[in-house]
């Protein structure tokens, strides 16, 4: 379909929202891979030898993982046929209710076993909420904003992602430096999850004030558009956009994967090689705040050079850097650590998800991209991201030795080039540059590309 998109005040006012409300979204799923970091394998899961109880914490990490394709199969079913704006409010109280409560869980010691199923339990709760929250937050801007600057406003959903690590890493960083050790692991690390509850209410705020996007709105006005007369957007969106899907997955695998091997394993990492865990947290929220900002950058330079350029750029990054990143870290010099750090997630992972929001919303037609988006993106955090963790520190018991999971990286890194080289370019502006007489202005609307159906589906809905 044509290009749809409200005012530029409506595209600014989207951005601002997406941007508060995933970042305090974002903030209450990162504390919970903060603390199976630093608190949980002590507190849930005492019986275990120390380094099996952080593979069991992380463990419980990925169950939030597996659960988040329920959730955007859920939420991307009613986000396509009742909006994105309902979805994205729902999803937020529910995560904000999950959160909270897990910091008012008894613990191991308490309750015996009963702490880590409700907390298993809970975690699956967020998981759902986080991945109903994504496509709907990407979709809320990217279906408002104009098609030749789609990758730098949808990019600022992303940027809330990444202040959203920041908060909570932050917000543990405090809690660790205002309270002793044995506070901290009796009740300090609870305040952040408790505290969620009453960011919740802000991004809820936030969120009611935006409109539905105008794409969602054109939609439900075309005559046959009821649910009673279309497939489910699940089944629709797998028989038109199968490669569009598999495109997603894999372009998320050195992502998705990659992010939590250097948010959340670095940490335990750290410990392995005697770093302080507080010069890593202290490098991850440095790293991530310039990342927050770097993200609208890469969405830029997209919007002129195309999204396929700048996303296997990123993953290039992420293959060149496997190495040295742990190889920085084995120096245990505080300032090389931040190097390590600075460059794999504002360069390398910067340059991805920057990009990735204008990118995976062009690959879909409007009338499933919720489920599109959601479907796969959150299999690629179920089974890349969640698991990314585990792989990691299961091959550093068994090498006794961090080049196993460089190399980890470098694999997950050449998927993620193979599967970006295989899209079509997306970028609108890109494809009417390519379609243009050489010397001439480009056309109001280009021709279709000579390329399979779903291409041009997708050629024809972003121009």
């Amino acid at each position: 379909m044509a290009d749809v998109k409200g005012p530029p005040s409506e595209a600014r006012k989207a951005a601002i929202a997406s941007l508060f409300g995933s970042a305090l979204e974002w903030y209450d799923f990162f504390l919970y891979g903060t603390a199976a970091a630093l608190v949980f394998n002590s507190l849930f899961f005492p019986t275990f030898d120390p380094l099996v109880g952080t593979i069991a914490a992380f463990g419980t990490n990925a169950v939030g993982f597996l659960a988040r394709p329920l959730g955007g199969i859920v939420f991307g079913h009613f986000g396509d046929r009742i909006g994105r704006k309902s979805m994205l409010v729902t999803t937020l109280v529910i995560m904000g209710v999950a959160t909270c409560l897990i910091g008012l869980l008894p613990t191991y010691a308490t309750i015996g076993v009963w702490a880590p199923v409700l907390l298993i339990a809970l975690r699956i709760v967020q998981g759902i909420a986080v991945g109903g929250e994504w496509g709907g937050g990407v979709l809320i801007v990217s279906e408002h904003a104009p098609s030749h600057r789609r990758g730098f406003y949808s990019a600022w959903s992303q940027t809330g992602v990444g202040l959203g690590f920041v908060l909570s890493a932050s917000a543990y960083a405090l809690a660790q430096a205002v309270t002793t050790k044995e506070s901290f692991l009796a009740w300090g690390w609870r305040i952040p999850f408790v505290v969620g509850i009453l960011l919740t209410a802000v991004g809820l705020l936030i969120r009611l004030r935006i409109m539905e996007t105008p794409a969602f709105r054109e939609k439900e006005s075309e005559p046959g558009s009821g649910p009673e007369k279309s497939r489910p957007p699940l089944i629709d969106v797998i028989r038109t956009h199968p490669k569009s899907i598999l495109i997603a997955f894999g372009a998320r695998v050195a992502e998705t994967g990659a992010s939590y091997l250097f948010l959340t394993f670095s940490l335990s990492y750290a410990a392995e090689v005697g770093v302080g865990k507080g010069v890593v947290l202290a490098a991850l929220v440095v790293g991530m705040l310039f990342e927050s900002f770097a993200m609208p950058m890469f969405g830029a330079l997209s919007d002129r050079v195309g999204r396929r350029p700048v996303y296997i750029g990123g993953a290039v990054a992420v293959i060149v850097w496997a190495y040295p990143f742990f190889a920085l870290f084995d120096s245990r010099n505080p300032v090389l650590i931040f190097v390590a750090i600075f460059v794999a997630v504002v360069i390398g992972h910067g340059a991805m998800i920057g990009t990735q929001p204008a990118f995976f919303t062009e690959l879909f037609a409007s009338r499933v991209a919720y489920s599109g988006l959601a479907l796969g993106h959150e299999l690629a955090s179920m089974i890349v991201g969640g698991f990314s963790p585990i792989i990691a520190t299961a091959l550093l018991a068994w090498a006794g030795a961090s080049w196993p999971v460089a190399l980890f990286l470098i694999v997950m890194g050449a998927v993620t080039v193979f599967a970006v080289a295989a899209a079509p370019e997306t970028n609108p502006a890109v494809l009417k540059k390519r379609k243009a007489p050489e010397g001439s202005e480009a056309p109001e609307e280009p021709a279709e590309p000579e390329a399979s159906e779903e291409e041009a589906e997708v050629t024809s809905r972003t121009v």
